[in-house]
């Protein structure tokens, strides 16, 4: 009746943990983008269902394993995620109900081993448990959705998410999904001056320490403020180097 999906790539520090907490599903379907760690052959311990391609996002990656899930529902979980015994009893408990199409599920982030509360991470709700015919995911590069045609519910247990694990982790994200949004604000069209990327740095650092109040997670939470706000900082600058040799060539 479920079919768990994955995407990958270089998660050997995570994969592992991640499959023994949905074990238990019908199906669980890989699609690797390449790892060259020790990623394919964990996942091949726990499913035959292990598919070595290429990457165009994160968006097409996901819609990619979902177009090979056989099973009526779908649960979409990232590497670095974890299924609870007690969300897992939820979960069947409400496939079996069939009251949704989809269902929100609440995620626990923690940010170098402690459990985040606030910053605008909890209870960060976000559509991942759906029937196989009713949803889709759209095709951004990076900070893609599932889009859904049919109802709605909401869980209560939360997914366990190890967003970062330690400062080494945390700079190549901040690496990784800076390049990934600036592509995907340059293919949209948008600019941006070095003063404006500064500006929005500083916004986000503001908007998540103070407004968002992050800083009630203590020293994790003042370390979470400033990542934030150099993911922004170096997604525009890295925006402005795009337009600046686009307009070289």
């Amino acid at each position: 009746m479920l079919s768990v999906i994955i995407i990958t790539k270089n998660e050997s520090l995570h994969i592992r943990r991640c499959l023994k907490s949905v074990s238990w599903a019908d199906e669980i379907i890989i699609i690797d983008s390449g790892s060259e760690d020790e990623t394919v052959d964990i996942c091949k311990e726990f499913t035959p269902h292990v598919f070595i391609t290429d990457w165009p996002g994160f968006g097409l990656q996901k819609q990619r394993a979902l177009d090979k899930a056989s099973q009526k529902w779908v649960l979409s979980i990232d590497a670095d995620e974890v299924i609870s015994s007690n969300l897992k009893e939820e979960i069947l408990s409400s496939i079996s109900s069939d009251a949704f199409d989809s269902y929100q599920i609440p995620r626990l982030s923690s940010y170098c081993g402690k459990d985040i509360k606030h910053g605008g991470w909890w209870p960060d709700y976000v559509v991942r448990l759906f029937k196989c015919n009713t949803g889709e995911f759209s095709p951004d590069l990076v900070h893609e959705q599932i889009i859904i045609n049919g109802s709605i519910g909401k869980l209560n247990n939360p997914i366990l998410h190890e967003a970062f694990i330690n400062p080494e982790e945390v700079l190549t994200k901040i690496n990784s999904y800076s390049s990934l949004g600036a592509q995907k604000l340059f293919n949209n069209g948008k600019k941006i001056t070095l003063a404006g990327a500064i500006i929005r740095g500083c916004w986000t650092f503001f908007r998540t320490y103070i407004i968002k109040a992050s800083c009630l997670d203590g020293s994790e939470g003042l370390m979470l403020a400033i990542s934030n706000a150099e993911g922004t900082y170096y997604k525009y600058l890295k925006l402005r180097s795009l337009n600046l040799n686009n307009s070289k060539s």
